[in-house]
């Protein structure tokens, strides 16, 4: 997503890649979702770890399959613009399957486990 987010800074500790991301909470998104109180819809979570499974294993993906996809508080970018993404991506064949939590200072945003095709 253009202009949405920034990466600074990423480390890999064992097998999970913890990416933070400063959001751009004047991002034109937020315009309609929703004015005076933004809120980061569910499916910009799951395209941002998208993106970071893309970023990690420098392929171009497609989602095939999400599950036990969880959105368990609200992301607010006013209140903290700093998103972190725990990501573990592992190939599986022809796949990447990723298990993933989205989390702000406050606690766990987003759980997802994810199938992607490279395209």
């Amino acid at each position: 997503m253009k202009d949405f987010y920034t990466v600074y800074k990423s480390e890999k500790d064992n097998d999970t890649i913890r990416t933070s991301l400063k959001v751009n909470a004047g991002h034109e998104l937020y315009n309609g979702h929703f004015p005076g109180r933004p809120v980061t819809p569910g499916v910009v979570l799951m395209q941002l770890f998208k993106e970071e499974a893309e970023r990690i294993s420098e392929k171009k993906l497609s989602l095939k399959r999400a599950s036990n996809v969880k959105f368990t508080a609200v992301f607010d970018p006013t209140d903290n613009d700093e998103l972190i993404l725990e990501s573990k991506l592992e190939k599986q064949g022809t796949y990447y399957e990723l298990k993933g939590i989205a989390k702000s200072e406050t606690g766990i945003i987003t759980r997802i486990n994810a199938l992607y095709d490279v395209i």
